[in-house]
């Protein structure tokens, strides 16, 4: 067994610990997958890195001897005070709270083994911040989701949103095998670059009624969900504003920026109404 391993497996010994695998407590063991992701966050002495899912500091240490400063936000308060009693240097900060509601304070790369069950609201939460590199650790099919292309089975809104938000890269796999105890799922390494841009009010509307029947030409996917989008215009007036060949083309075959063009006609329809 590797060295990471037999760390970790003596911390969780001397201070007791009973993993929840509830709260997504699978400790990285795989001592090269490991390095391989502090590589892929190309580390300096002038960054401020953010981490979420911290656990007992199977990343937090190492970026702490590489980084400026680490935040390390972690949701289980004794897990935490086992993270504060392994910290030996003064350039981290242990934040203990949900990371999907606790005040996130400056930062410029995010690094991070992620509760997987938050992967998508704190994804989103992420990407309303200005960063210059996140390397996240997501399940597989949900990497897999954001890196989708149209007409592919794992194309989905997430896809389109994540499209416009992020430059998304998968850079790397990982078996259950890396991870103690094993989870059920296998895993990725992703990295994220926001692009800056902003969506139009009515794109995360727009994706949610579409996707809601993926298979059906948007036009009708439209009129069963269109009570999804949050305006006081009518169905007609929306489908008479867009092109026939976004309407007649299956959700799942629509571009992104098709998608984009649908809730651009809505917010221009708003706007003069």
């Amino acid at each position: 067994m590797s060295g990471l391993y037999t760390e970790t497996r003596n911390v969780l010994r001397k201070y007791g610990v009973r993993l929840r695998r509830s709260l997504g407590q699978n400790y990285l063991i795989d001592e090269v997958k490991r390095q391989r992701i502090l590589e892929y966050a190309s580390l300096r002495e002038d960054d401020r890195v953010l981490e979420i899912g911290a656990g007992i500091g199977t990343l937090t240490l190492p970026m702490a001897e590489l980084a400026g400063h680490v935040t390390a936000i972690e949701s289980d308060p004794f897990i935490a005070g086992i993270l504060k009693d392994r910290v030996q240097t003064d350039n981290v900060d242990v934040v203990v709270g949900d990371a999907l509601r606790v005040d996130f304070p400056e930062f410029n790369k995010v690094v991070s083994n992620l509760p997987y069950q938050i992967s998508s609201p704190i994804t989103f939460r992420l990407l309303e911040h200005d960063f210059e590199l996140a390397v996240l650790m997501y399940q597989k099919e949900f990497a897999r989701r954001m890196v989708a292309e149209p007409g592919t089975r794992d194309y989905s809104r997430l896809s389109v949103m994540v499209h416009f938000l992020a430059e998304v890269e998968i850079v790397d796999y990982l078996k259950p095998g890396c991870f103690f105890p094993r989870p059920k799922v296998e895993s990725a390494v992703v990295t994220l670059k926001p692009t800056g841009f902003r969506p139009p009010a009515f794109l995360e509307d727009v994706c949610r009624a579409l996707f809601q029947h993926r298979k059906k030409k948007a036009s009708k996917s439209l009129r069963e969900s269109f009570h999804e989008i949050k305006t006081d215009l009518s169905f007609h007036e929306v489908l008479q504003s867009i092109p026939a060949e976004i309407l007649e083309k299956r959700v799942f075959q629509l571009r992104p920026e098709e998608i984009l063009e649908i809730a651009e006609h809505i917010e221009d329809l708003s706007g003069s109404s």
